[in-house]
Order: C-alpha cells, then sequence, then structure tokens
C-alpha cells in the first residue's frame, strides 16, 4: 500500500513537473534505461558523459545496454581531469565536445556530472537524461545548474533532465561519504524551510504551499533513520534519494532553489567562493559543507526561538539600521581582494528594507510572535538531536572537520549573510540587530 501511494505521488509530480517527465527508481532499473531513452528521444543517439569511476560502476554497462538495444550510442565522452569540479572551464570543455555531434548527453555521475551535462545541454538547445550513482546531493532533478565562474557560486537557469534513472544497487556501491554528504543536504530542508517560514511572517516572500509541499511533505520521514542508512540499509537509501529527488522536483516547480536553500547553502557558497580546501589540498564535499551550514542555521534558530520578540523596540531597530551606502561600504571592506567584490553591493542592494519597510517587518513579527514562534518550532529539529543524527550517518558535525576554524566559521556567519538576496535567519538577526549576541552565545 505504502508503495503505490509512493508511485501515485510520484506520478502526480511528474504530471506538474515543467522539465522532467521520467522517472526509474529501485533495484535493477538500469537495465530499463535504454527504453526510457527510445521513449523520450525517438530516433536519436545517446552519448554517454561518465568520469573515470562513474564509467566503471555503470557507464560501461550502460553503453553495453544502448549498444544491445540498437541506439547506436556515440564514444563515451569522459570527464577525466583529478580536479573535476562544477567550474566554468569544463563547461567549455565538455561543450566544445558536444557541439560536434546531435547525438543526446546522458550524465552518468552525481552532482558536478550533472550540472556540467545539465548546462551545456541547455546551451546548445538539447534535453539530457541522467542516471545517478550516488544519492549525494539534491540537484538531479532541480532546475538550474550551480557552477563557479569568474570566481563566484553562481546558478544558472537552465533545464532539468527529460528523464532520470536512480538504480538503488548502483547507488548502494558509492562510498559511504558521498551517502552521508546527501543525507546532511537533505537534512538542510529543515531550517530552509524555516527560512521561508519567517520571510512569510514579516511580509518579504510567501511560502509557495506547493513546492513547499513537495519538499517538506514526507521530508522528516526520509530523515529518521540515520542508523538504516549508516548500516547501507536498501529501504532507507530509497527514501533518501527519493527525498533528494522531491527537492529536485520542488525547485523545478518554483523555477529557484527557494524550496530546498537557506542560509545552511549560503555558508557552503561561501566557502566556494573562497576556494577553500582542507588541509590536504581537497574540496569539502558540497553536503559535508552544507552539513556545516545546517548545524549554523540551526543553532541560530534556537537563538530566535528563545528570544520574547513579543517585547520588540521597533523604533530603536530602526533608528538603529544602517543606510544602504552605510551597508555597501562595510561590504566592500569586507570582500577586499577577493574574486568577488562586488557581490555584497548587488545583493545588500537588492534586499535592502528601507526604514518604512523595515519597521512594518519588525512589527510583523512583534505583533505576531507567538504564531511565529509556534510555526519555527513545529519545522525545526532541535540542535542537538541534528548532531546525533548527522554524526550518526558519518556526516560532519564540528567545522574543524572541513577545515574551517571556529574563528572563521563565526566571521562566515556575517559573510554569508551578504552574498544571497535570500531572506534568511541571518537576515533577522541583523534586522533585529541580535546577531553578535547570538553569534557570542553558539561559540561560548
Amino acid at each position: 500500500m505504502k508503495s503505490h501511494t509512493r508511485m501515485n505521488k510520484i506520478e502526480t509530480i511528474l504530471a506538474n513537473a515543467s522539465d522532467t517527465k521520467k522517472l526509474l527508481i529501485g533495484r535493477g532499473v538500469i537495465d530499463r534505461t535504454p527504453e526510457m531513452f527510445a521513449t523520450l528521444f525517438p530516433g536519436k543517439r545517446p552519448i554517454i558523459v561518465a568520469d573515470p569511476t562513474t564509467w566503471r560502476v555503470a557507464g560501461e554497462k550502460l553503453q553495453a545496454l544502448f549498444m544491445q538495444a540498437r541506439l547506436t550510442p556515440d564514444r563515451p565522452y569522459m570527464l577525466d581531469d583529478p580536479h573535476l569540479h562544477a567550474e566554468w572551464c569544463f563547461i567549455e570543455e565538455l561543450e566544445a565536445h558536444l557541439k560536434d555531434t546531435d547525438a543526446i548527453a546522458v550524465a552518468v555521475g552525481s552532482g558536478t556530472i550533472n550540472d556540467l551535462t545539465k548546462l551545456v545541454s541547455d546551451h546548445l538547445g538539447r534535453r539530457y537524461m541522467t542516471v545517478g550513482t550516488a544519492a549525494s546531493m539534491d540537484g538531479y532533478t532541480a532546475y538550474g545548474a550551480s557552477i563557479t565562474r569568474n570566481g563566484a557560486k553562481q546558478t544558472f537557469s537552465c533545464r532539468a533532465p527529460l528523464g532520470f534513472v536512480a538504480d538503488i544497487d548502483v547507488i548502494a556501491t558509492a562510498p559511504k561519504e558521498m551517502t552521508a554528504s546527501g543525507y546532511a543536504d537533505l537534512f538542510a530542508k529543515i531550517p530552509a524551510g524555516a527560512d521561508w517560514i519567517l520571510s512569510e511572517e514579516i511580509g518579504v516572500e510567501p511560502v509557495d504551499p506547493d513546492s513547499f509541499g513537495v519538499v517538506q511533505g514526507e521530508l522528516k520521514s526520509a530523515l529518521g533513520s540515520p542508523e538504516a542508512l549508516a548500516e547501507g540499509n536498501l529501504g532507507a537509501l530509497h527514501s533518501l534519494i527519493e527525498g533528494l529527488l522531491m527537492s529536485g522536483f520542488a525547485m523545478q516547480i518554483h523555477k529557484s532553489s527557494r524550496p530546498a536553500s537557506g542560509a545552511d547553502h549560503q555558508f557552503s557558497h561561501l566557502w566556494n567562493m573562497e576556494h577553500h580546501r582542507m588541509a590536504d589540498g581537497t574540496v569539502p564535499s558540497h553536503g559535508f559543507q552544507v552539513s556545516i551550514g545546517t548545524i549554523m542555521s540551526t543553532a541560530l534558530y534556537e537563538q530566535f526561538l528563545a528570544e520574547d520578540f513579543s517585547n520588540l523596540d521597533v523604533e530603536s531597530c530602526v533608528a538603529a539600521w544602517p543606510t544602504l551606502e552605510e551597508q555597501i561600504e562595510v561590504s566592500r571592506e569586507m570582500f577586499r581582494n577577493t574574486d568577488f567584490p562586488t557581490i555584497g553591493v548587488t545583493e545588500l542592494t537588492a534586499k535592502y528594507a528601507t526604514p518604512d519597510e523595515l519597521r512594518r517587518q519588525l512589527t510583523a513579527l512583534r505583533d505576531n510572535w507567538s504564531r511565529i514562534q509556534a510555526r519555527i518550532y513545529e519545522q525545526i529539529v532541535p540542535l542537538a538531536e541534528v548532531r546525533r543524527r548527522l554524526a550518526l550517518v558519518g556526516a560532519p558535525v564540528r567545522s574543524e572537520q572541513i577545515g574551517i576554524s571556529r574563528e572563521r566559521l563565526r566571521r562566515s556567519a556575517i559573510r554569508a549573510q551578504q552574498i544571497r538576496r535570500r531572506f534568511t535567519i541571518l537576515d533577522i538577526a541583523v534586522r533585529t540587530g541580535k546577531l553578535e549576541k547570538w553569534l557570542d552565545s553558539i561559540f561560548s
């Protein structure tokens, strides 16, 4: 009965999705990929895009399946740079190859390969499909690709795959760190949802019930079995990949990452823009960075909930509010000598609240505090429980585990607020003048 309900839900979402029209999820479903390809792209030839690892775990078998199905696949294209990541130079490399063929790209991999193939295919005016190899992030079915260009992590508008295949047997072979990364990325939807609720409550951006419901509907259930996931339970893995795919579908519906991303992701984006590497030279995975961002967001929400905003002195906050010019000057100094010296100028200008707007927002916070507090309490998972579950699956729970000192983590909370226009818990902390107080409490 549960499986039937799940399939009905997926079919309903696919019917309403703007980009993805076919989804296969289950054990052994990679064998049905040629059938999906032929249905979605009649008369077309496939070309597999992979890296050496994803070629070994799924690409080689898939190429043989395409040949057996007489789809005459192109020679696979291998992205074999040992430092492969979602960087513009790899967009140029892949586009230079794919523009010389009319074959349809089949991305075999996870985050980086999917995003590169997604954006290049869109540049070329084509659709594509994906065979996922790990439950490592939520971007498989997301609208848009997150790529670093000119030093800044940017989300480029492009269509999600027309079809997606999630073979649980293939995904189960991924390193445990990748599954832990996906679990952390999924957990981030908890504080991200709170950010959207808060934004709605003070009149900045209303919640879209459709996309919000797709992400949040069964989210806590999907996050509820970290022990089983750590033990390699295939049912728990199925729930995880499905939850990640739902987040992607929500982004398709909303045409932005708002349903799945809040302050938690701003920490990750900042560290990517700062070219952060650990002591061994490796870049921590997106999910591992988001794990620390999720812990920080949750810690800030615990500070938020401990306040009594029913007594907020709105006029004092308005009187202390810096002008846009003052905020821009601080931002210019903050990001001086970086690859992104003007990002704060752009983003702060986009989300700046005039004194009258600030007064309306903070008045809504004060006058509706009981309801707001209740909604956030219902949404947020307690910090101690967040840390326990993330640790169980092997995700980092201390910033030092990803090479970020506590001092840098604190600075990051201040800097992250300025790199995105999206309203989050960081913005309410700044608007109420509480950020330094809350950080003192968190880092004490």
